[in-house]
């Protein structure tokens, strides 16, 4: 089953602080109430760019990695390529050595 963050549209809903609809008038006392509620959605959202800074410092760390590997994989390929190049270009000049069989 898939969770609250993996349902593709759902983190961009609006809370129910930026809605601003109320079936009932503001009185006083519900001041506190929205007090609580915005600092609660305010350290939500801090505690959410944290967690989005990470997982962006560890994907880019991932993509450092995989480059490097790419550039070391591709130095090996060139070397083999010219090692390759310069064995073809080299003729065989070993004689082959016959012995006679008996049977």
């Amino acid at each position: 089953m898939k969770g609250v963050s993996e349902i593709s549209g759902l983190r961009k809903i609006k809370s129910m602080r930026s809605g601003g609809k109320r079936s009932v008038p503001r009185v006083q006392s519900s001041a506190y109430l929205d007090l609580y509620m915005m600092r609660k959605e305010r350290d939500r959202m801090e505690k959410e760019i944290c967690i989005l800074d990470k997982r962006k410092k560890d994907a880019q760390r991932n993509l450092d990695d995989i480059n490097k590997e790419m550039d070391k994989l591709q130095k090996t390929g060139t070397e083999r390529k010219e090692s390759a190049a310069k064995e073809i270009e080299k003729p065989s000049q070993k004689d082959w050595k016959t012995m006679p069989l008996k049977y």
